[in-house]
């Protein structure tokens, strides 16, 4: 069963026929999830309540679409507004998964796992990761905190939560919509009715305008920006028309790699293309491409990076812009529940 950091099965996406074990296995996962959420609901599985407003920023796919650039600026909005945002993530592929912990923008990637680290790095905030989000939750009101903002855990029930933003890619948005693993579906695509805020994700076409309605709640729409290239040691930030009519090698090993390489296409840059799987761990030997041009690369595997970075890698540093009315209701959401 496909899981995050694998390849994407091809007939999620592309009309591809889904194999015959996949079709067998997608209905018993189905009724596990369903089974699953209806205990959570009817209180016979009991959520557990913290103190502070719990925000997930989550999806129902399998798969990237966005959530990490959205939970940084989010952070970065509470805070303007004057609240003490903390972090609660799950730290995927972390050496010891089992073991919770505080992650700092200096902590080593195999240990914090590299989403958080990159928060972490972003932001400054406390950042928890921990598979009980609860415990993290509680750990983040310890420190501090007064909003827990989930990375990701729309389908980790046991923590109760007060607001919920789905993020959908817009290409791609539900697949085939078959559950997992005939199709990306970790939950019915109803299950996004009960979210209180859809953000669409348009990658770097588009433009973030108004919000429209649809099904009953709001959905709004994200434009993920690049404007610059960061060096990993020492010198400064450059833009990236700098680097326009030039060749670079473009390293991603993220979701949707070809969404990187296309966004510095889109700034006239000749692109080297590297793509790697999500989450992967990078070693010295695979920025070793036999030439000196630059290496560009996404802040999320510039973490996991810098410890062997070289004068030719730089980081491009990822903006969400979403329009100013989801921040208002946002925020106004929030403003509520704290009232409450």
């Amino acid at each position: 069963m496909p899981g995050k950091g694998a390849k994407t099965p091809a007939w999620w996406y592309d009309g591809a026929p889904v194999p015959l074990g996949a079709r067998l296995l997608a209905p018993l996962y189905a009724a596990v999830a369903r089974l699953r959420r209806g205990l959570y609901r009817r209180g016979w599985l009991r959520r557990r309540q913290v103190p502070v407003p719990v925000i997930v920023v989550g999806n129902i796919t399998a798969g990237g679409t966005g959530k990490t650039p959205l939970t940084i600026e989010l952070v970065q909005r509470l805070r303007a507004a004057g609240w003490k945002p903390g972090v609660a993530s799950r730290g995927y592929g972390r050496d010891d998964a089992g073991t919770a912990r505080w992650v700092t923008a200096d902590l080593a990637p195999g240990l914090g796992g590299d989403e958080p680290l990159l928060i972490a790095w972003k932001t400054g905030v406390p950042v928890r990761v921990d598979r009980d989000r609860v415990a993290a939750a509680r750990a983040l009101l310890q420190a501090g905190c007064d909003v827990v903002v989930c990375d990701d855990g729309l389908q980790h029930y046991r923590l109760a939560r007060d607001i919920e933003i789905e993020v959908v890619d817009a290409q791609r948005r539900y697949g085939n919509g078959r559950p997992i693993p005939a199709g990306p579906l970790r939950e019915p695509v109803a299950r996004a009715r009960d979210c209180d805020f859809r953000v669409v994700n348009l990658g770097q076409a588009g433009d973030a305008g108004e919000a429209s309605v649809a099904a009953g709640f709001g959905e709004w729409t994200m434009r993920l920006c690049i404007d610059s290239a960061r060096p990993l040691r020492g010198r400064r930030e450059r833009p990236l028309q700098a680097f326009a009519g030039q060749r670079v090698h473009a390293v991603a090993g993220i979701a949707h790699p070809q969404r990187f390489f296309q966004m510095l296409r889109d700034h006239g840059i000749g692109v080297v293309p590297h793509a790697f799987a999500d989450h992967h761990r990078f070693q010295a030997s695979d920025l070793a491409f036999g030439s000196e041009l630059p290496v560009l690369m996404t802040e999320k595997d510039a973490v996991k990076c810098k410890a062997f970075a070289t004068d030719w890698h730089y980081a491009v540093p990822l903006q969400a812009e979403l329009p100013a009315a989801f921040w208002v209701a946002l925020l106004d959401r929030l403003g509520k529940l704290a009232r409450a």
